[in-house]
């Protein structure tokens, strides 16, 4: 299905800016369905062009309130009407005003009420939004709806006006205060009359008590703030007086509350404010939950490479004291297999994520082998691995440690000068190939029969680990070993 942006772009002539305020209007518009307790939606004009007059229009969005029954259970966005379908539509379009006052029609079992509102931008309506609510539920409103509904009228003049949504807005997150989490309401000078219950709770939970009607907002928090809780660019009086879009938290002993102001408008006279209250105490708790995990395997992570550090550094000694030269060789193996997997956890140890970005860990370990090589080799590199997590990342490094130590020991002993890795990615599916320009493998060579035990791990952890296969061949007088592999 085509966003929001394709489909204004496909049926429409507006500028890019023009589309930002549509599709930030939209980002938005949660408010606007929740305060005046309606489903809407978003109507295009189609004209064959920009001078032509519209056809018909399109529904390119649509939205369901979650403080009352949706009146519409089918999803309409796609649905195209003629000009003269809907007059209220096309009166919003013709008039640029706001229409509403109409009659209340019947749709299937509800009476529906439908008012329209064009969206304007720099003098030029873009789009219609048609605002439908269920009439029976109008008729004995509480102190809450009918302040609600003010406030949705209040907005929707200033959609009219094109002051809203207003530009750089912090409303558009997952995170934001909604509605039902508690709506204070300011007047010009940020004092309070009117507070939802959900609001008049959450403030309770920070430690204010007392009747919150007739109190200035930013005098409750600077009375309440202490320590920390102080902002640091603007006091709480200014970041809470309803002048400026602003959004901040609070925190006390008991409680965090994430409050955004929203300025109200007339025109260009400053009418009032708006207060999103939500308590977001639990969520910060899982916050630090999650920070503390992250902390602690970070951690983990950090003592194991340690650990593999002392382990690799305990071989290396006992290889030193070691006269057998079959076994100091077996040893100083099992010091670049450790080493291997010492560095996946120390690449995890410092990042956040469980993902270990491979490349680097590449980087390390080629940069390991090729200084331990005798003879001076042409290194090349073709592609990226990118992430994986930390099973797939250890396996790995340990596969491409035992190829490339391959590759120096037999490949390149006597002749050949040329070490190749390339990293082929389609979609899931990994192929990482270890080439080089030596001799190649002995005639009628098969790992399962060979004493070679790098290409025995490697053919095991393939298999086992990544799901995968090992593949060896000749091509071009190269030697090529490739793993395949997938990720999920």
């Amino acid at each position: 299905m085509a966003s929001l942006s394709e489909l204004i772009s496909e049926n429409s002539k507006m500028s890019s800016s023009e589309i930002e305020h549509v599709t930030e209007l939209i980002a938005e518009w949660r408010l606007l369905a929740d305060l005046s307790f309606a489903d809407l939606l978003l109507w295009l004009p189609i004209r064959r062009d920009e001078k032509s007059w519209p056809e018909g229009y399109l529904a390119v969005a649509q939205i369901r309130p979650t403080t009352a029954a949706t009146v519409f259970t089918e999803d309409l966005i796609g649905t195209e009407i003629n000009w003269g379908d809907r007059p209220l539509i096309d009166q919003a379009l013709s008039s640029g005003e706001i229409i509403r006052d109409a009659k209340p029609e019947l749709v299937g079992q509800i009476m529906i009420k439908e008012e329209t509102i064009p969206v304007i931008f720099n003098g030029k309506t873009l789009a219609i939004i048609s605002r439908h609510r269920n009439s029976e539920l109008m008729r004995q409103p509480s102190k809450l709806e009918l302040n609600y509904r003010e406030i949705a009228h209040k907005i929707y003049k200033m959609v009219s006006e094109g002051n809203f949504p207003i530009r750089n807005s912090l409303y558009n997150s997952e995170s934001a205060p909604r509605v039902g989490d508690g709506l204070i309401r300011l007047d010009v000078n940020g004092t309070i009359f009117f507070a939802s219950p959900n609001a008049r709770s959450a403030l309770s939970r920070v430690g204010f008590q007392k009747e919150i009607e007739g109190e200035n907002l930013g005098s409750v928090f600077a009375g309440l703030g202490q320590g920390d809780n102080q902002p640091t660019d603007e006091s709480w009086q200014t970041l809470l007086s309803g002048k400026f879009l602003r959004r901040a938290e609070y925190e006390s002993a008991q409680a965090v509350i994430d409050i955004l102001i929203i300025p109200l408008t007339d025109g260009q006279d400053r009418i009032g404010a708006i207060a999103l209250i939500h308590n977001i105490t639990e969520l910060r708790n899982r916050d630090r939950a999650l920070i503390t995990k992250d902390a602690t395997i970070k951690e983990i992570h950090h003592r194991v490479k340690n650990n593999l550090q002392t382990v690799s550094a305990l071989l290396r000694l006992q290889s030193r004291r070691v006269t057998d030269p079959i076994a100091s060789a077996a040893l100083d193996e099992a010091v670049r297999r450790v080493g291997s997997i010492a560095l996946v956890h120390e690449t995890l140890s410092n990042q956040s994520s469980e993902f270990v970005e491979f490349d680097s860990v590449f980087e390390q370990i080629i940069k390991n082998s090729l200084d331990l090589s005798p003879r001076k080799i042409e290194f090349n590199k073709v592609g990226n691995f990118g992430s994986f997590d930390s099973k797939t990342a250890t396996a790995l490094s340990l596969i491409i440690t035992e190829l490339i130590h391959n590759a120096l020991e037999h490949g390149l002993t006597h002749s050949g000068n040329s070490l190749t890795v390339e990293i082929a990615r389609d979609r899931n599916k990994y192929v990482v190939s270890v080439c080089d320009d030596g001799p190649g493998f002995p005639e009628g060579f098969s790992i399962e029969k060979s004493a070679n035990l790098g290409l025995q791990i490697v053919n095991t952890l393939t298999k086992n680990e990544l799901n995968g296969n090992l593949i060896l061949n000749r091509i071009n007088n190269l030697t090529k070993a490739e793993v395949v592999f997938g990720i999920n």
